[in-house]
């Protein structure tokens, strides 16, 4: 077989800078190794994954490696299946929480029963998702377990939501093609609480994750053993990113960011303008948002828990600039008062040689 490395333009398409490098996507990221799956090309080997470490000038330089990362790959080592990262291509899309790049939508799930949905959760979790600035996947799993009126009336308020829900069934197979088909050709970050059927959808996705993903507990509630952000490939193409369950996403943005987040609130400014500018559609007057919509209480309290955060971080700084953190010699901190600098400043040598001189003069 011929060696892949022979070509010294390989992979120039590609839009890596340095050449003998194969290109690869991060699939999963654990300690200080990362496993990569290689693209196949005319010129390569079939796609495989490779262990491979990052090269020390990227860790010099501060260009840290993350879960979706295209990445360059050199010195593959086949018969060990190692390599190295060489470079990081540039991302399109990047998340902190979970840390995964270039996802191009969201796959938020949720039960319609065991657990029944809280239209308060699903809310909050739909707001985090729409602050990502990435299309929004909405999945209600476990349709078998209710009634075709119950999945009617859930579908007709999430479209007033603004959403088009896709309602599936592991048992029964219900809307398992419809979402392979939405999942395709992208790269989708799961999310949602737990024991709403994340590992098990995903389970029956792809069945050659069953050794990693965690299973459903008895309990009917649900345990999520994910323990770090992981790709998985879908055989019709595209790529799931299973990311560790959590119950109360955070809301981390600014007052003004929050009202794009509803796309009911979308809808009306789209049509009409509040008076102020700088309107937080509470109780001001002539406002395009504040309205009878079923999701406006939900956006009142998001609302109160983003002002209160922004007053914590502002009285933070305040508290910063008035204390000085001091550390003791058992490692533990602590905050004194910082000196008034114009009352308690040193004087400089140059000052006091200038104050001795003057002295000196004035005795003579």
């Amino acid at each position: 077989m011929a060696d892949p490395l022979a070509d010294p333009n390989l992979l120039d398409s590609t839009g890596l800078t340095g050449k003998h490098l194969l290109l690869g996507t991060v699939l999963a990221v654990q300690a200080n190794y990362y496993r990569v799956q290689l693209e196949p090309t005319a010129q390569t080997l079939p796609a495989t994954e490779l262990l491979c470490t990052r090269r020390s000038r990227l860790k010099k330089i501060g260009q840290q490696v993350m879960v979706g990362d295209r990445v360059g790959v050199e010195e593959p080592d086949w018969a060990g299946q190692r390599g190295a990262i060489a470079e990081v291509l540039p991302r399109q899309t990047q998340l902190s929480r979970p840390p995964v790049a270039n996802a191009d939508q969201i796959l938020l799930i949720f039960a319609l029963a065991d657990p029944h949905p809280d239209p308060y959760q699903l809310s909050r979790f739909l707001v985090t998702a729409e602050t990502t600035g990435l299309e929004v996947v909405l999945c209600l799993s476990k349709a078998d377990l209710v009634s075709e009126p119950e999945e009617q009336q859930w579908c007709d308020r999430l479209q007033q939501w603004g959403y088009e829900p896709l309602l599936i069934s592991l048992l029964t197979q219900q809307g398992l093609g419809e979402l392979t088909s939405q999942l395709g050709g992208h790269l989708s970050v799961v999310s949602g609480p737990s024991g709403v059927g994340k590992s098990s959808l995903i389970n029956q996705l792809i069945p050659l994750a069953n050794s990693r993903v965690g299973q459903v507990s008895q309990a009917g509630r649900g345990r999520h053993t994910t323990r770090h952000v992981e790709l998985f490939g879908l055989p019709a193409g595209g790529l799931l990113a299973d990311t560790p369950g959590f119950n109360q996403p955070a809301l981390v943005m600014t007052p003004a960011e929050l009202v794009h987040c509803f796309p009911e609130a979308r809808q009306r400014l789209a049509i009409a303008t509040c008076q102020f500018s700088d309107c937080l559609h509470r109780e001001e007057p002539n406002c395009a948002v504040r309205g009878d919509w079923e999701r406006y209480p939900h956006y009142l309290d998001f609302l109160a828990e983003v002002l209160a955060q922004t007053a914590q971080q502002h009285g933070m700084r305040e508290t910063e600039s008035t204390l000085k953190r001091k550390t003791g010699t058992q490692g533990q901190s602590r905050y004194e008062p910082k000196l008034k600098t114009k009352t308690y400043r040193r004087p400089s040598r140059r000052t006091q040689q200038q104050d001795l001189q003057q002295l000196y003069r004035e005795t003579e």
